[in-house]
């Protein structure tokens, strides 16, 4: 009966550790691609408004259209209010 219970735990015991290690690895790789997905969306979202603080800035830049419109206006307000 005592060898009995020997190979029982010899291979029961290492299955049972086999399973809660891979367990653990699971969580642990979940986990972490959790953290990577939202430093990913934080990213895209930093580098997005980025994009649309540039293109704003170079729409209104010295020389473009709709600076020279904003100018005009602020000349013929200056102008009507002296």
């Amino acid at each position: 009966m005592g060898n009995a219970v020997k190979l029982v735990a010899w291979l029961v015991l290492p299955i049972a550790g086999l399973v809660a290690l891979g367990a653990l690895a699971i969580w642990a790789f979940q986990a972490l691609m959790g953290v990577l997905v939202y430093l990913l969306v934080g990213i895209a979202v930093a580098a997005g408004g980025a994009y649309l603080y540039q293109k704003s800035k170079r729409a209104v830049g010295p020389g473009t259209r709709t600076r020279m419109r904003l100018d005009a206006a602020a000349e013929t307000y200056r102008q009507r209010n002296s």
